[in-house]
């Protein structure tokens, strides 16, 4: 027993050396203060950490131009099409021997992007420098620092040594405060790292000081009911997370006074989004970033100031909403050095209507005006913005107006099947009542469809947690209990570039292929007893000049969808429509859509067998620890059989439990999950199984390591006297070969799949070809696991062996166990109709060959080989082997025999 604890601590000592990250450290090289910096800030000794943090944190957005060498972006002022931005983060500060300089360490990261590749999507270069040090100086604000960094993109990574200058710098900071200064090269100008001077700017945040939110811009009290609750303390995260479109007055000139850029940046922007910058929970204050957008998409992009706006603003109990002052970024020349934020003359505000419905579906609901009159330069006219999200959670008061709910339910009582005995159908999980569906008319496919559930009676829905959040006392116990619900819905349209809808009409135009989005809020009537839902929708008109009314929304939408039963057996889709019940002359209608999906039962049904598999699992690591146990036994009170078992059997079963214990250690301390657990955690018990699982796995690798050990030493002791290891290479020249040989099919089917395989993966070919690869791998090592007999049968064929080395349990059982995920798959396969992606604990088909036919055949290979071993350890090794070929061997024993005999 010392000696096998003694060989398992060694392995694992061996394995955290081996798998242990390790890390390389190289001291970068050091650049001369004085030499750059001495007549900006002199140097001076540090004395003591300065753990006030706050008189240099950082600053929350930056921009710059210039440096193309290294970055390859548009070096001109201001390109809207590009976005080039900065970070900075302060690593240490220290007080020095003069009052008022401090010492700086500090991370800079430069990001560029706007350059697309085709297949690879948005291509952003950053060049960093992790480590800058230098002085700054707080009566001046002047900061000065000295480091290396390295710029990555496609072609490798270039090293950079810098200097960075930056002005105003100060311990506390306005609204109209820029920092701004330079980041110049130290290469030669014949380096191939040397770059051009980079002018920069950034917005500061130390110690903010509000100066324009009590300023008194036309901020009117609101014209609808709006929450008069503070929440000060979730507004900012909500608000940072949001996206608004904005509605421009018919009356604006998209060339002059539409936008507060005017024309200036050649579009009229369609989005806004307000970004943090700093949030006072205390003071009811905040102080964000207000970026235009061309597109929904330019969320994802970073700081572009010549379409963002900088606010502050507080919270007005009086009138129920935000009310905020914003500033321009003004330049006087090309360079960010020469920025500055003035202008002040915008204001915005922000309500909650308390009351949501059909027609007005935000959440958030503002407006940007100008202070200026008609006649001032940079006048425009008042924008009105709404949140794009339907809802947003964790705004409190907020409730659901019906208004279309008689519509609906005359509809209802036309349109509704009979019902049918014995079919359930879903009662209002969200999960089970939220699609992607595929649009086609009566000729083509148009598009696609996200179907999002708002509400189910006087309940809201989530999107973030898999319930339904009450705002009030509501009736929807009564409401399930009749199998009658009130229910809105977001619907989503995805539509092909060149399909008509109504009032859209393609765009001959576009070349690029961008797809239309329509939105429609829709409301009805869902009938649990048939799985049936009749809703009426509305979308806004296609004009983005019009102002928002009822007058732009068209509501002569019909929408129809049919649930399959939950208790259906086989998969049956969804399958619904939508109509336009204008007549077919108005402009306005829409031909016939069919919509269709895929149920979604299978996640629940999923989350079921997991838990079913997991205690399969549990089953099988339990049995393979009884089998193994009682091997040992076995060769502890037959010690004489040790040298007939197969050791290259015993290593197949060994590396089978190690591996996937290597592969999954991090899962195992760590509790890393892939995305997809993030809905099935809602079984709640989902990071205990893998560890349960894991822990069970381990258990067994100890004992085959045990059992391995005690074979080894067997052996050894043993030496040569019964010709045991000359047997057990033999085995190994005919099996690696075998399994070698095995490999090799398994990649040339591999390369077969890939030549001819699914062209649309959401892989890059490279990683998806990777991809199949390693998976065809994993699988053909669980048919080696399967076939864990095969070394034994040979080593007994070459042995003569009438041992009986391998106790009947430990062959039989372990057989069982390996052979059982393959009955269970077959299972499965008929009785489960969808799963989700990733939730295989028991019987992976990623791990083995599993289909009807291997599910077969594996079984059968694996009962042939145990009946073999049978046959071998009670007739001897070589039973199976044709008697012409045992007579042979014989034949060629006999002359040593006689020899020896007449010597």
């Amino acid at each position: 027993m010392v000696m096998g604890f003694c060989s398992t601590t060694f392995l694992f000592l061996v394995l955290s050396i081996v798998f242990s990250p390790t890390s390389v450290s190289s001291s970068p090289t050091r650049l001369s203060y004085s030499d750059h910096c001495a007549s900006i800030v002199p140097e001076s000794t540090p004395t003591r950490p300065e753990f006030t943090t706050s008189r240099l944190t950082g600053f929350s957005a930056g921009y710059f131009t210039g440096g193309t060498a290294i970055l390859d972006q548009n070096s001109s002022s201001y390109s809207s099409g590009f976005s080039q931005s900065l970070t900075f983060r302060t690593r240490s500060l220290h007080a020095t021997e003069t009052k008022g300089v401090y010492k700086v360490e500090a991370l800079l990261i430069l990001s560029s992007d706007g350059t697309y590749y085709y297949g690879e999507g948005l291509d952003r270069r950053r060049s960093s420098f992790p480590r800058l040090e230098g002085f700054w100086s707080e009566s001046s604000g002047e900061l000065c620092m000295v480091g290396v960094g390295s710029v990555s993109s496609h072609g490798g990574k270039l090293r950079l040594s810098a200097v960075l200058k930056l002005s105003n710098v100060k311990s506390s900071s306005y609204i109209t405060d820029l920092v701004t200064g330079t980041l110049e090269s130290l290469g030669s100008s014949d380096d191939s790292s040397s770059f051009d001077p980079i002018s920069i700017f950034f917005i500061p945040v130390m110690n903010y000081k509000y100066s324009l939110s009590s300023s008194s811009t036309g901020c009117a009290a609101s014209e609808t009911p709006s929450l008069s609750t503070n929440f000060m303390n979730s507004i900012c995260s909500l608000l940072f997370l949001e996206q608004f479109e904005l509605e421009y007055p018919h009356n604006c000139d998209p060339s002059r006074n539409c936008s507060p850029f005017g024309g200036n940046i050649g579009y009229l922007p369609q989005f806004i989004s307000i970004r943090g910058v700093h949030c006072s929970e205390d003071e009811d204050k905040l102080h964000v970033m207000v970026k235009f957008q061309n597109n929904r998409y330019d969320y994802y992009r970073t700081f572009n100031p010549s379409t963002t706006l900088i606010a502050e603003g507080s919270w007005d109990g009086e009138k129920t909403r935000l009310c905020l002052v914003a500033c321009r970024i003004l330049t006087d020349g090309d360079s960010p050095a020469d920025a500055r934020i003035g202008d002040c003359s915008i204001g915005l505000s922000l309500t909650f209507p308390e009351i949501l419905s059909i027609r007005n579906r935000s959440s958030v609901v503002g407006e940007i005006w100008s202070s200026k009159t008609v006649n001032d330069t940079g006048f425009f006219s008042k924008i009105v913005f709404r949140s794009l999200r339907n809802r947003i959670p964790g705004i409190p008061g907020q409730r659901y107006e019906y208004t279309e709910i008689q519509r609906a339910g005359k509809l209802l009582l036309k349109k509704k099947p009979a019902e049918k005995k014995g079919e359930t159908y879903p009662n209002g999980y969200p999960s089970d009542m939220q699609y992607d569906m595929s649009v086609r008319s009566s000729r083509h496919q148009m598009g696609w469809a996200y179907l999002q559930l708002i509400t189910l009676g006087d309940k809201f829905n989530d999107p973030y947690v898999q319930h339904l959040n009450s705002l009030e006392e509501s009736s929807v116990a009564v409401a399930i209990e009749r199998k009658t619900m009130n229910v809105s819905y977001r619907i989503s349209l995805t539509l092909n570039p060149d399909v008509k809808f109504g009032d859209i009409i393609p765009d001959s135009s576009n070349f690029s292929g961008v797809q239309t989005t329509v939105e429609i809020s829709a409301e009805g009537i869902y009938d649990a007893k048939t799985g049936f839902l009749c809703m009426v929708g509305c979308r806004k008109l296609s004009s983005s000049h019009q102002t928002y009314s009822s007058d732009s929304m068209d509501c002569e939408i019909l929408v129809n969808l049919q649930f399959p039963p939950l208790n259906s057996k086989n998969r049956i889709d969804i399958n619904g429509s939508m109509e336009s019940t204008r007549e077919k002359s108005d402009t306005l209608y829409f031909e016939h859509l069919d919509l269709s999906a895929y149920s979604s039962y299978g996640a629940r049904q999923s989350i079921w067998r997991m838990d079913f598999e997991v205690i399969m699992v549990l089953i099988s690591h339990t049995l393979s620890c009884v089998f193994v146990g009682l091997q040992i036994f076995y060769v502890k009170k037959h010690s004489n059989v040790l040298p007939s078992v197969s050791l290259l059997m015993l290593v197949v079963l060994t590396l089978g439990y190690m591996i996937p214990l290597v592969l999954n250690i991090e899962a195992l301390f760590l509790g890393s999950h892939d995305w997809q657990n993030g809905m099935l955690e809602s079984r709640g018990w989902l990071k205990a199984d893998e560890v349960i699982v894991r822990v069970a796995t381990m258990v067994i690798f100890l004992l085959q390591v045990r059992l391995l050990q005690l074979t080894w030493a067997a052996k050894l002791r043993e030496g040569h006297q019964k010709g045991s290891w000359a047997a057990e290479k033999r085995v190994l020249y005919l099996a690696l070969p075998s399994y070698i040989a095995g490999c090799l099919i398994a990649l040339f089917f591999n390369r077969r799949n890939n030549e001819y395989g699914d062209a649309g993966s959401s892989y890059s070919f490279p990683d998806y070809q990777q991809h199949v690869l390693w998976g065809n791998l994993r699988s053909y090592a669980g048919l080696v696991l399967d076939g864990f007999l095969f070394p034994q049968i040979l080593l007994n064929i070459f042995s003569s062996s009438t041992v009986q080395a391998l106790s009947h349990p430990f062959y039989v059982g372990t057989t069982f166990v390996r052979l059982l995920p393959h009955t269970y798959d077959l299972y499965r396969a008929h009785n489960n109709a969808i799963s989700v992606n990733g939730s295989y604990i028991y019987a992976n088909p990623g791990a083995d060959f599993y289909s009807t036919a291997w599910d077969v055949i594996i079984p059968c290979g694996g009962l042939l080989f145990c009946a073999i071993i049978f046959l071998q350890q009670r007739f001897g090794g070589r039973c199976i082997v044709p008697k012409r070929f045992r007579e042979l061997e014989t034949y060629e024993k006999i002359p040593a025999v006689s020899c020896e005999s007449d010597s």
